[in-house]
């Protein structure tokens, strides 16, 4: 596979995200509150990838 290539495929994709993420806000929070949901859907996708990344705890460690 060429490197151009690939860096077209993560380009394409990243856009993609980009512009799924802003049809979330869209829908959500609507036209006229759009930076301010942009803010708040980033913030809680952020905090559900680092509540993701997080090692799972087992269950001795609940007891």
């Amino acid at each position: 596979m060429d490197r151009m290539s690939l860096l077209r495929g993560v380009f394409w994709f990243a856009l993609f995200v980009f512009f799924a993420f802003c049809f979330v806000v869209l829908f959500e929070h609507g036209t006229s509150n759009f930076s301010n949901g942009f803010k708040t859907e980033l913030q809680k996708a952020k905090s559900y990838v680092m509540q993701t990344a997080q090692p799972a705890k087992s269950d001795k460690d609940k007891k």
